[in-house]
C-alpha cells in the first residue's frame, strides 16, 4: 500500500487536548497526519475557506459556540469534509446525535488513545469517501432516470388513420408521438401483407 497522508485540522481551545493530538497521530510512515490547530469556530471556518482539509476534529464546546450548533455550523460551510467530534466525559448524547446528523464518529476526551484515534481519523476519511460516491452514482442515475422516457395508460388511437391524440388533444403519427415519448429511434421496412398490397408484382414468381 503506498503511503497516505491526511490533513487534519482540530478545533479545541484547550491547549492540553490539542497537543496530545499532535502526539497522537504520526506524522510519518505508512498512514500520517499533517496537524494543526485552531481555538475558536470562527478561525476553523476562515481557515477552512483558503485550504482544503481531509478531516476536522471537533470541540463541540468552544469560546463562541457551544452544543451541537457548533456542528450545524461547521457541517453548513463544509459539508464534505469529515467530521469526528470531541465531547466531554458526560457528553455522550451529544456525540450520539452528532453522528446521527452526519458525523462521522464521536470521541470523548479522557478516553482517546493513540490507536483509537488513528483508526477513527482513518476510518472517518473513507467513510466520507464512500458517501461521496454513492452521492455522485444516486445524481447520476437521477439523471438517467429523468432522462428515460415512457409510454402508459390508455392513448387514443384513430381507427382510420391510426395517429394518436395527445393530452392537448393533438393528433401525431404514431411513429411522432412514440419518438416524443420514448427514447425510440425508427428505422423503414415493410412487411409481407404490405409487400403484396402495394407491389403486387414483386410477388409473382420470376418465371411467370
Amino acid at each position: 500500500m503506498s503511503p497516505q497522508s491526511f490533513s487534519l485540522l482540530v478545533v479545541e481551545d484547550n491547549p492540553a487536548d490539542a497537543d496530545l493530538i499532535h502526539e497522537l497521530l504520526p506524522g510519518t510512515g505508512p498512514v500520517s497526519f499533517q496537524v494543526e490547530s485552531v481555538s475558536r469556530l470562527s478561525d476553523a471556518l476562515a481557515r477552512l475557506e483558503r485550504l482544503a482539509i481531509d478531516l476536522v476534529l471537533l470541540d463541540l464546546g468552544l469560546p463562541d459556540t457551544q452544543g451541537l450548533p457548533t456542528f450545524h455550523r461547521l457541517r453548513a460551510s463544509v459539508p464534505d469534509v469529515p467530521v469526528i467530534v470531541l465531547t466531554g466525559t458526560d457528553d455522550d448524547e451529544q456525540g450520539i446525535a452528532a453522528v446521527r446528523e452526519g458525523a462521522q464518529d464521536y470521541l470523548v476526551k479522557g478516553q482517546i488513545s493513540g490507536p483509537l484515534l488513528l483508526r477513527a481519523a482513518c476510518y472517518a476519511v473513507e467513510r466520507q469517501k464512500m458517501t461521496e460516491a454513492l452521492r455522485q452514482a444516486k445524481t447520476i442515475a437521477v439523471a438517467a432516470l429523468a432522462q428515460v422516457k415512457t409510454l402508459s395508460g390508455l392513448l387514443p388511437i384513430c381507427a382510420g388513420c391510426k395517429k394518436i391524440r395527445d393530452g392537448q388533444n393533438y393528433w401525431h403519427q404514431v411513429e411522432t408521438y412514440i419518438a416524443m415519448h420514448t427514447d425510440a429511434q425508427f428505422t423503414h421496412g415493410i412487411c409481407p401483407a404490405c409487400a403484396k398490397k402495394y407491389f403486387p408484382e414483386l410477388d409473382k414468381p420470376l418465371n411467370s
